[in-house]
């Protein structure tokens, strides 16, 4: 294990110490919050490193306003992606519209990061690695980063969490919170198998990157069809695109969730015979090193903690891609579990401080799905071509209007210890 802790200071006896599982924007967020309160902090990563690169992701409403108190509002302004221009197509490949970004309501952003209604000069789009980037800036110097190992067991008792790690370690944390995604282990082995959390939404998708041989820049072109969609995503002037395969399935395919073969195999048979692109995007995702597939879904739960340890972000409440709202659940969310913790000694009054104040938030933001699905990805022809007629009228809209959901807590001032 490395630390990079700061000098410890005299309250390290009666500190907290917390376990964060996982090194993504939930976990990164929660150790700054949680440092800042006065906890010694850890936080494990089953990657080697930092994942650096990746899609674009939206910071909106009320997250915008954690960011801000974190102090990176500024440095987060600077890397804003540029997206300028949105064009959708036919199946065989002509435009159907193009349109600037600002007036798409609903748009899709290829490597999973859908966006429903961003508010231009107000709401960010950056790079995920980025947004990690900088949020590990901050912390790097006050927290123990554990890299290449995670937690493989949890044994609670009333003085702690004894954690094994898969590494052979063993250690005694006062707390410890899950932040590792969706498909979370920590959840797993407190709460049970994922399939009694998870809602289906109907859609699986493959995000991989390719060669940009098509002379895109700062812009998305959308290729649809009934139940199919195709997208190539230029975040700047690359050489690189993010490609994204999204089709519908009626059922969740648990096979091939558990190989990368069986995936690229579904894939490719979803869309055999597609025109357009799409041939050379399925021979790239082949070719592909960073292919990532999964199902479109959501984590819904009754608690979000159990005991001594607690969920946050994609680990308790997966809104999925369909809404563009994870990234901003996992920094709220993060943001208010560490105010609850600080404000509150006794953990079991602050895990239920944490969901009683950001359960409502989650809820109104997860329903937005309803309205992405249907119209980033029409499963039949008749919804598309509604889509299309709403299009074809988008260059003489105004910018979008932010949404309540997003906006729709109010963040507390933070407690200092």
């Amino acid at each position: 294990m490395t630390s990079v802790g700061g000098a410890t200071d005299v309250r390290a006896a009666v500190r907290r110490e917390v376990l964060i599982s996982g090194a993504g924007v939930s976990g990164l967020a929660l150790a700054y919050w949680l440092h800042r309160s006065g906890c010694a902090v850890t936080v494990v990563e089953k990657a080697g490193a930092l994942r650096d690169g990746g899609y674009p992701i939206d910071v909106r409403g009320t997250a915008v306003e954690v960011v801000r108190r974190m102090g990176v509002l500024p440095r987060l302004r600077e890397a804003q992606v540029d997206s300028r221009r949105c064009t959708f197509l036919r199946a065989d490949g002509s435009a159907v519209a193009s349109v600037p970004t600002r007036a798409v309501p609903t748009r899709a952003v290829a490597g999973g990061a859908g966006s429903t209604g961003g508010v231009e000069g107000q709401d960010l789009e950056v790079r995920r690695g980025d947004l990690a980037t900088v949020l590990h800036a901050l912390v790097r110097d006050g927290v123990e980063f554990v890299f290449d190992d995670s937690v493989d067991a949890l044994d609670q008792s009333a003085a702690g969490v004894d954690v094994a790690f898969r590494g052979g370690r063993r250690r005694t944390f006062d707390l410890v919170v899950g932040a590792d995604g969706t498909h979370s282990r920590t959840r797993e082995s407190l709460f049970g198998p994922e399939e009694q959390f998870h809602r289906y939404l109907g859609h699986c998708f493959a995000l991989f990157t390719m060669p940009n041989t098509f002379g895109l820049s700062h812009e998305l072109v959308l290729w649809n069809t009934p139940g199919k969609a195709a997208a190539l995503y230029a975040v700047g002037d690359d050489d690189e695109l993010h490609a994204f395969l999204n089709f519908h399935r009626p059922e969740p395919p648990f096979d091939a969730l558990r190989s990368p073969d069986a995936q690229r195999d579904l894939v490719a048979t979803a869309f055999a015979g597609a025109g357009w692109e799409v041939p050379g995007m399925v021979d790239a995702m082949r070719d592909a090193d960073d292919l990532f597939f999964d199902t479109a879904g959501q984590i819904r739960m009754p608690h979000w903690s159990s005991g001594r340890v607690a969920l946050v972000g994609d680990a308790a409440y997966a809104p999925s891609f369909l809404t563009g709202q994870g990234t901003s659940l996992a920094l709220v969310g993060a943001y208010m579990l560490a105010h609850a913790l600080a404000a509150n000694r006794d953990h079991t009054i602050a895990f239920a401080a944490y969901e009683h104040a950001v359960r409502g938030f989650v809820a109104m933001n997860q329903a937005l799905v309803d309205d992405g699905a249907a119209t980033l990805f029409p499963t039949t022809e008749r919804a598309l071509e509604r889509r299309d007629t709403l299009l074809r009228d988008l260059d003489t809209l105004p910018s979008a209007t932010t949404r309540p959901a997003h906006s729709a807590l109010a963040l507390p001032a933070f407690a200092q210890k």
